[in-house]
């Protein structure tokens, strides 16, 4: 098996929605559980890559796609181009659903309707990622390189801190993050904030 980690292609795009989607349970596969299959790489996959694919790596076998590290290196400027660029032909696509829909595409139409909310408790740590692998590729260690890939061009980019945040029930990934480094920040409803420092 010849995994390697390389800088993202535009032609990566479509894979980035699929591992999304794959991945998109607490990680395992939620292809079974959207009836739009591209909704949930529309808010957490496919803005990063558009915006930051300076900051958009793969996780290749044979250079397929099977793995992705996505982020920002400043959480509220991302924020204000997907607010203005992104996000409103999307609300365009998807009219905001009844209130008694209850479905997961409900819930991230009403994502990309809301748009990014800031959180004071992560201004000062201003970068975030979005993490995601393939079983092929998982309990290699390609995880915690991807993170030191994404790390390093963070510090090349003289950002001081990193945070993330992850469902409770993902618990393989909170126990990742815990093992490379990350601390909590703040507790939510349903999901954990992690956080670096980098400087």
């Amino acid at each position: 098996m010849n995994l390697v980690i390389r800088p993202y292609k535009k032609s990566d795009l479509p894979a980035l929605y699929e591992i999304c989607l794959k991945t998109g349970d607490s990680g395992k596969d939620a292809t079974n559980l959207y009836k739009d299959s591209l909704l949930i790489g529309h808010f957490y996959a496919a803005p990063y890559a558009v915006f930051h694919p300076e900051l958009t790596f793969i996780l290749a076998e044979n250079d397929k796609p099977i793995g992705y590290i996505i982020g920002t290196n400043d959480s509220q400027s991302f924020y204000q181009i997907t607010e203005k660029e992104w996000f409103p032909p999307l609300r365009g696509k998807y009219p905001l659903p009844k209130e008694s829909d209850s479905s997961l595409d409900a819930r991230i139409i009403r994502l990309i309707h809301k748009g990014h909310v800031p959180k004071p408790e992560l201004l000062s740590y201003p970068a975030h990622l979005h993490i995601d692998i393939l079983p092929e590729g998982q309990g290699k260690g390609m995880g915690r390189k991807l993170i030191e890939t994404f790390c390093n061009k963070l510090v090349d980019l003289k950002v001081p801190a990193l945070h993330l945040e992850v469902g409770k029930r993902n618990t393989n990934a909170i126990q990742f993050y815990e093992k490379t480094g990350f601390k909590v920040i703040n507790e939510y409803e349903y999901s954990i904030a992690f956080g670096i420092k980098l400087q």
